[in-house]
């Protein structure tokens, strides 16, 4: 075969176990040669339509049985898939679009006025619906993938050849789009297998959506791989969770801290039968002491990562039976991956020692897309500076202490605080503003503003709050503002955040 990307993982799978469930999603049970199908006419479908090698095609919706076959059709064709979060604000997904060129556009019914909102005007011309549509110059999804012929095409397409754009949110206010190949998801998974010991026959639950890597690339890929199944949520409810764990017999469980928590605190926790269960993957934040326990007195050991879309995601794994005696780290490298810790001068930092944390690797991204500077600024020399504070003890295991650049993790999501200063600096009233994560039980940190008001100026904060509504994401939206005479600030003029910390965030 010509093809070595991910997009022929199915078809390749499908030729060794065809009526073995690939997807379950509600009540629907999708065997690996339906999917396969579905895949191959979507993929000649589009290439029909104009797609190419090294075109872009957005996709704008939940987690849903289309997702996957958009992924891998797109990608079996050399083309790149751009997935974009429904939770964004319709400006922020038009520059998604427009900054990667996509020129297809995939999006589900039920997210029609989003897309309409924010794509109609953008690059995106060509426009086709999940769900069906009666509107001029949408396609109906389903029709598309009939039109397709179901003899599958040998495509060339290299391990070097990008395979997704994933937008992350920016440190200087614009989104950056880090370009993942297929040897980057490739190796990847191949991390996810060794470290995480996944076989054949699992069945993992996604709660979390598939537009964010750690369930694509964690979940979904690794067990689409070996044959497994993907029991699709479309949103995170925890009863359900507990209903399709014990239903589906389902083996792999991935979330962060926040759904683990709100899992643990259903009323139906006690009595479900978690038997199957034997993999718990958990990211975004550290995992509270309480938490573990909880877990583990019902048998059930965690696996704590770190990572980063760069990073496609892994970038270190926590051995499950080290998970209460290395508390609060997040792991050991990968294992196609190597982790080091530097000081200010690039020297390796000796056990114990905080300093930047920087990852190399075959999953590590090479480039960030149409964005050489920040390339440049990033990787260097082959190692991706992540811009993160922390240190490895005398055993390899990392331990993430703080974050350079300034991010705030709130239920999973990642706030950067530069684009949503941007976007309150704005507002005419204010003078100066800073952005700091308060801790919250439920999601971790929430994002908090400290703002300063012109001479003269009156606004309260629900004022503040209600000019960013449609701006910005609502996860990104403060949930509080708190206005100061003055921002205290080093010599240099920058805004001391640790001391606003100090004052409001404990």
């Amino acid at each position: 075969m010509l093809n070595q990307g991910i997009g022929t993982w199915v078809n390749r799978r499908a030729q060794r176990m065809r009526e073995d469930a690939a997807v379950t999603f509600r009540d629907q049970r999708i065997g690996y040669d339906e999917l396969d199908e579905r895949i191959v006419r979507l993929a000649d479908a589009l290439h029909t339509r104009g797609v190419r090698a090294g075109d872009r095609v957005a996709y704008l919706g939940n987690n849903h049985p289309s997702f996957l076959e958009a992924l891998f059709a797109t990608t079996m064709i050399g083309a790149i898939f751009v997935p974009l979060n429904t939770r964004l604000a319709p400006p922020e997904i038009e520059f998604a679009v427009d900054n990667s060129g996509a020129t297809t556009l995939i999006f589900q019914s039920a997210l029609l006025e989003l897309a309409r909102a924010g794509t109609w005007s953008s690059s995106a011309r060509r426009r086709i619906c999940v769900g069906g549509s009666d509107i001029p110059g949408v396609e109906d999804y389903d029709e598309v993938v009939a039109s397709g012929a179901p003899d599958y095409r040998d495509h060339l397409v290299a391990l070097d050849d990008p395979a997704l754009i994933l937008y992350t949110s920016g440190t200087t206010g614009y989104p950056k789009g880090a370009v993942l190949t297929h040897g980057n998801l490739t190796w990847n998974t191949f991390n996810a297998l060794v470290d995480y010991g996944i076989g054949a026959g699992e069945r993992v639950l996604l709660i979390s959506p598939m537009f964010h890597v750690a369930s694509l690339g964690m979940g979904a890929l690794p067990i689409l791989l070996q044959g497994g199944t993907v029991v699709l949520h479309e949103k995170f409810e925890p009863g359900d969770v507990l209903r399709a764990i014990e239903r589906e017999q389902v083996t792999m469980l991935s979330g962060v801290p926040t759904t683990y928590q709100l899992i643990e605190e259903h009323p139906d926790w006690a009595t479900t039968d978690l038997s199957s269960l034997r993999h718990l993957t958990c990211g975004g934040s550290t995992m509270p002491k309480r938490m573990l326990e909880a877990y583990e007195a019902r048998g059930l050991h965690f696996s704590c990562g770190y990572g980063m879309t760069e990073t496609s995601p892994g970038a270190t794994a926590m051995p499950p039976h080290m998970s209460v005696e290395k508390m609060g780290s997040s792991g050991l490298k990968h294992f196609f991956t190597d982790v080091k810790v530097v000081n200010e001068e690039g020297r390796m930092c000796p056990p114990g020692e905080v300093g930047e944390i920087l990852v190399s690797g075959p999953n590590v991204i090479t480039e960030y897309w149409r964005r050489p500077e920040a390339t440049a600024e990033t990787i260097v020399d082959g190692w991706l500076h992540t811009g993160d504070l922390g240190y490895l003890d005398e055993d390899g295991y990392l331990f993430v202490v703080d974050r350079l650049k300034d991010m705030i993790i709130s239920g999973g999501e990642n706030i950067y605080s530069a684009e949503v200063e941007g976007a309150i600096m704005q507002i005419p009233e204010i003078s100066g503003v800073a952005l700091i994560g308060m801790p919250d039980p439920k999601w971790g940190e929430v994002p908090v503003a400290v703002a300063t008001l012109d001479e003269g100026a009156s606004l309260t904060a629900a004022e503040v709050i209600e000019r960013l509504q449609g701006r910005l994401a609502k996860y990104k939206i403060p949930r509080d503002v708190r206005f100061v005479d003055e921002l205290p600030r080093t010599a240099s003029g920058k805004i001391r955040k640790g001391d606003l910390r100090t004052q409001f965030g404990e």
